[in-house]
Formats: C-alpha cells, sequence, structure tokens
C-alpha cells in the first residue's frame, strides 16, 4: 500500500527568477547573438515544485528566501497566483538568486546562476511551529543540495517533520560539491519517499545501473524511492513492488523544471488517493506536459485536465 497524503503540503526549498534565453545553439564572443524569445519565470526547486502542486489542486506552503528587489516581488506574485501559501518566505537584503538559462534546440540547457539569496537562506535549523506548519500533513524538502544551509540542517527538519506526525519527501537535486551522500545519509530513514533523477542516484549509491541504485537506496531507509529516468519514464521501488513506467511521447522544447513537476505530479497524485502505479504515470504526465513549453512552470494543467490527457497521450 502507497503512502497516502490527505492534508497540505509544507514544500521547503530555493526559489529563483529565471530568465529564459532560446535558442541558443552556440555562443560567441564580441558579437551579438539574436534569439526568438528572452522570458522571466519562475523558478527554483522550492518555488516550481510548490507551484505545480497548488496547480494540482494540493494546498500547499512555501518555505524559501527572497531578496527585498524586483524579481523577489515577481516570484511571489507568480507563487500567489498558483495558490502558493508564502506566508513562510523570507525576504532578506541579499539579492533574489537568479538563473539565465540558455536553451538550445533540443532542449538542452546551460545555466548562468546567480545564489543571491540561496547562499544565506536558513541559516539556523527550521522550528516547525504550529502556525508554520498549518493544516500540512507532508513535509517536502526540495533540492537540499541547491541551498548551502539546508545541508547542515535537512535531517533536523525532517525529524521536527515527523515528530509533528507529518508524512516526508526529499528531492536530491545535484550536488555541485560533490558531498553526495555525507549530507544524504543522515536524512535517508526519516523519509517516506526519496526522488532523483538517474544520474544523480549513481552518484549516491555508488551503482553502475539505475536498478542497483534504486535498490541501495531504498535498503539505507526510504520507505519507496523513485527515479526519474527522463525519455525512459520513472522506476519506483517500494517494500511491496518495483516497476518502470513509461514516459509519455511527446516533442521537448525545454526540461527547465521538468523533474520539479514530476515530483509534485507525484505528490499530487497520492494526495488525491493514488496508489504507486498511478502516482507514476500521472507525474510522467505532468512532466510530459510541462517539457512542451518553455518554462519551469508554464506547460502546467489542471488536475482533470491532466488525467485526461494521459488517457489518450501516446506512450514510448
Amino acid at each position: 500500500m502507497s503512502l497516502s497524503i490527505p492534508g497540505a503540503v509544507v514544500c521547503a526549498g530555493n526559489m529563483v527568477y529565471d530568465v529564459l534565453v532560446r535558442p541558443v545553439d552556440h555562443v560567441e564572443w564580441d558579437t551579438t547573438t539574436w534569439v526568438e524569445s528572452v522570458e522571466p519565470n519562475l523558478g527554483g526547486n522550492g518555488a516550481s515544485t510548490a507551484t505545480a502542486l497548488g496547480a494540482l489542486g494540493v494546498p500547499v506552503r512555501l518555505m524559501a528566501w527572497a531578496g527585498r528587489d524586483a524579481f523577489g516581488d515577481f516570484l511571489l506574485a507568480r507563487l500567489a497566483a498558483a495558490g502558493v501559501d508564502t506566508a513562510h518566505v523570507v525576504r532578506c537584503e541579499a539579492a533574489t538568486a537568479t538563473t539565465i538559462a540558455l536553451v538550445n534546440d533540443e532542449g538542452r540547457r546551460a545555466f548562468l546562476h546567480r545564489p543571491g539569496a540561496s547562499a544565506v537562506a536558513f541559516p539556523a535549523p527550521v522550528t516547525l511551529t504550529k502556525d508554520a506548519i498549518g493544516p500540512a500533513t507532508h513535509l517536502h524538502v526540495a533540492n537540499p543540495y541547491g541551498v548551502p544551509n539546508l545541508r547542515r540542517h535537512t535531517a533536523a527538519l525532517l525529524d521536527a517533520a515527523r515528530a509533528a506526525g507529518m508524512t516526508t519527501s526529499l528531492d536530491t537535486g545535484w550536488d555541485s560539491r560533490g558531498e553526495w551522500m555525507s549530507v544524504l545519509a543522515p536524512c535517508l530513514d526519516k523519509l517516506y519517499v526519496l526522488f532523483a533523477n538517474e544520474a544523480e542516484a549513481l552518484h549516491l549509491s555508488g551503482a553502475t545501473d539505475y536498478t542497483s541504485a534504486g535498490h541501495r537506496l531504498r535498503e539505507a531507509g526510504p520507505s519507496a524511492v523513485v527515479l526519474k529516468l527522463g525519455g525512459a519514464g520513472c522506476a519506483v521501488f517500494s517494500a511491496e513492488e518495483e516497476f518502470v513506467e513509461p514516459a509519455f511521447d511527446v516533442t521537448v522544447i525545454d526540461t527547465t523544471g521538468a523533474g520539479d513537476c514530476f515530483v509534485a505530479g507525484f505528490l499530487a497524485a497520492l494526495h488525491h488517493g493514488e496508489g504507486w502505479h498511478g502516482a507514476a504515470r500521472f507525474a510522467n504526465a505532468v512532466g510530459a506536459l510541462n517539457v512542451q513549453c518553455l518554462g519551469a512552470t508554464s506547460g502546467l494543467r489542471g488536475y482533470r485536465d491532466t488525467l485526461d490527457w494521459a488517457k489518450t497521450a501516446p506512450r514510448r
């Protein structure tokens, strides 16, 4: 039997002002490159996951940091429009984290990133007071590697959530510092669901294939491990079963935010009562819809609309 998420979700992570530039297949210094589009968007693992949850009908609250600047104002407005509770987003003197994403014709990306507020966020362990939790029954941590201080406090945050009776999940993200398991190991036995993409799972587990990686990570503590396999779909490893859910066959425009939207889709499906198979298929659908549009959350649809699309969409 899979995890049920009957109430709201608290999402902890980063928020980023994204500038998406497309298409950029090469850059030459001392020249001007003409492009089709330059678009400001909401980004960051925490903000993207929270936005997707809100769009999918899950009550959600975001814990993150942003600067007291126009970029921060932009992000808060986008989050509010998606129905995300931002009462616990901290505004600080540091600039809002900002990324310039160069997207080529194949949907591949190159990032120029200024950490800004993410570099100073969560200087102390988060206190999960009744006011902070509100009606939430689940805590999701979105990429602790992306927020330096959160690396040190994630295990304590998960302990606090479990002590408050909440279920927990974590999406690893990529560790640019190479600390990998030294950060994640203390968290694994506190998780109901661990999310990672294939490359992240291989780095974390030391395995040479995703199946072995899924087994090793689940044996380390989580009740379930969900691996994002890109064009191959996803793999689920739980105590009851393991399986691969194939991806939908779509034309990829931009993969920015696809992993965050996938995670939100999985959690939203559990919230709406789906089991592991239903959650995996729905998460693939959310990700497939999103990669067909430019932007981290631009392709999102509502829960019912996504279900209807998935009924007839071709799969690989």
